[in-house]
């Protein structure tokens, strides 16, 4: 997907220091929308590398697809987008509760995304949200795509909630503090 802005491609191993320096500038938003210390202060590129390494994978088998939102001349890493089935290993393990009468089965994906802190403060955040909706649902053609946060990012909770996106679940991972929200 490409639009003014930004472009959007799958993430490989060869980004990982265009990635890394969008997560060290986000690193604290992260550890939030993780709920974890990752990434960690002494966070290496090489590290980096061979987390990607296994997202690549993961995209070439078509068990989960990541990519990369980069400035229209891919000299910067403004993001990541992160779209799974509800079958992922993580998902399974986790304790998702409806909170009206939606059917977690019925979801086409879970959607997961951040923006790099510079970006954030400009507003990408909405604007990526925006080009996604319309991305999943024409090119996709996802009708029950959900995007996900923890309850604890109250930036990008609030960013969700303003778009008219309804909170749909409440997921619980094991051994993560808070609640993710589902909106759809």
């Amino acid at each position: 997907m490409a639009t003014d802005e930004f472009v959007l491609r799958p993430i490989t191993a060869d980004d990982a220091e265009l990635d890394h320096g969008a997560l060290m500038e986000t690193r604290d938003y992260l550890r939030l929308w993780e709920q974890s210390s990752w990434p960690e202060d002494d966070f290496t590129v090489e590290a980096n590398r061979e987390d990607l390494r296994g997202l690549e994978q993961r995209h070439a088998e078509h068990r989960a697809f990541t990519f990369t939102v980069l400035d229209p001349s891919g000299t910067e890493c403004r993001g990541c987008v992160y779209i799974f089935p509800t079958t992922a290993k993580f998902l399974a393990r986790s304790t998702v509760t409806a909170v009206g009468d939606d059917d977690w089965s019925q979801v086409d994906a879970v959607v997961y995304f951040w923006v790099r802190l510079a970006q954030l403060r400009l507003g990408m955040d909405a604007r990526l949200l925006h080009a996604l909706r319309s991305w999943f649902a024409v090119e996709w053609r996802f009708t029950n795509a959900v995007y996900v946060t923890n309850e604890q990012f109250r930036q990008q909770v609030e960013l969700l909630e303003s778009t008219g996106l309804q909170l749909k679940f409440e997921l619980v991972e094991p051994g993560k503090p808070g609640t993710y929200l589902a909106f759809g």
